[in-house]
């Protein structure tokens, strides 16, 4: 359980205007990466002391090989990217289950635009991300998920 003061470190750290390449960012939300670069994202969580997921997707055709490039890059068990009811079960429950998260900014970058891999899927698996930022928005857990396609 976090203290009162370690709640208020934290949003201090977070949402100080002159600190922070996410002072405008929604603390739980899935979004395009836009104008930042992963790097930048990457020493943000560093900075922020959050867990970075990165998954780089361009080699994947099927909704499958994006699967196991996410539990491959996030060195998840193969079991939880069978089908996106398993990834979601990871992505909330098991990390939960793991003890006290400090934050999560998650990069998938250059989904699949492809026949096996359409709007219709990546729509799905974002909100497989979605749901787990409602899940940890409820624990008041960063969870931000930055994405961009082919």
């Amino acid at each position: 359980m976090l203290s009162a003061q370690h709640l208020r470190e934290e949003e201090t750290q977070e949402s100080s205007p002159t600190v922070g390449l996410l002072t405008t960012v929604p603390r739980n939300v899935v979004q395009s990466i836009r104008a930042f670069r992963v790097t930048e994202l990457q020493a943000e969580a560093t900075r922020m002391e959050q867990h970075f997921l990165y998954a780089h997707c361009a080699h994947a055709q099927t909704r499958q090989q994006v699967l196991s490039a996410i539990a491959e890059s996030f060195f998840i068990p193969k079991n939880f990217a069978k089908n996106y009811d398993a990834l979601s079960d990871c992505l909330t429950n098991v990390f939960h289950k793991a003890g006290e998260q400090p934050g999560f900014l998650v990069v998938l970058e250059q989904l699949p635009n492809t026949q096996k891999f359409d709007k219709e899927a990546r729509e799905n698996l974002l909100d497989v991300f979605r749901d787990a930022a409602d899940f940890w928005g409820e624990k008041k857990i960063p969870f931000r998920v930055f994405f961009s396609f082919q």
